[in-house]
């Protein structure tokens, strides 16, 4: 197998192809209209980095997923979830991180790269309020660039299109990939309270 291994290796592949859009859409803080876009966002992905490697952590929000205090701030609520904190640890040890929001419907996605601070501030974490809880803390974000996406991974994989979305009959269920994981697991039971729970624990 061939591996590529310079940068100048890479511009002579793909240097040819890129587009004067493709630098100018690059802003250091929130336009009008990207502040549009994600600020209906209820859906991104969130990359950190810290010293044991590289997480990956879902982030959604009835609404919008994260509150936009100004052109160049964002709060992220840390809402219920697994408790492993692989996020939250990066953050604290290492504040990049990155964020992907995704809109439903829409083939364009917006991206975010900045800094951030984990703050369990009891004012901050009281503006956040659903049906009387809160988040226990909140990542508040330094944006140092924000751009648009490029739709044409979206409009590959035809995400929103209701004709090839997965049975979930099909698919492995999460007591069942426990049990894969771990050998002696209750499946079945874990697999019948499970959406309950998840129904009453949602923040």
């Amino acid at each position: 197998m061939k591996i590529i291994d310079s940068i100048e290796e890479l511009n002579t592949i793909y240097g040819a192809g890129l587009s004067q859009a493709s630098v100018d859409k690059v802003t250091k803080r929130l336009t009008p209209l990207y502040r549009e876009m994600i600020e209906i966002s209820p859906f991104a992905a969130l990359a950190t980095v810290g010293p044991e490697g590289l997480d990956c952590s879902p982030r959604g929000d009835l609404g919008g997923v994260v509150r936009v205090v100004d052109d160049e701030t964002l709060h992220l609520p840390d809402w219920r979830g697994n408790n492993r904190v692989d996020s939250l640890s990066n953050i604290v040890r290492d504040p990049r991180l990155a964020l992907m929001f995704l809109i439903p419907g829409s083939n364009t996605t917006m991206r975010i790269n900045g800094r951030g601070v984990v703050s369990n501030d009891e004012a901050l974490l009281s503006s956040f309020d659903m049906d009387g809880k809160h988040p226990r803390t909140v990542v508040v974000i330094s944006i140092d660039e924000v751009y648009f996406q490029c739709a044409r991974a979206v409009m590959r994989a035809e995400l929103w299109n209701a004709e090839h979305f997965a049975d979930p009959a099909g698919l492995p269920t999460p007591g069942q990939m426990l049990k894969a994981a771990v050998g002696d697991f209750d499946q079945e039971t874990y697999d019948r309270e499970w959406p309950g729970r998840a129904a009453k624990t949602k923040w």
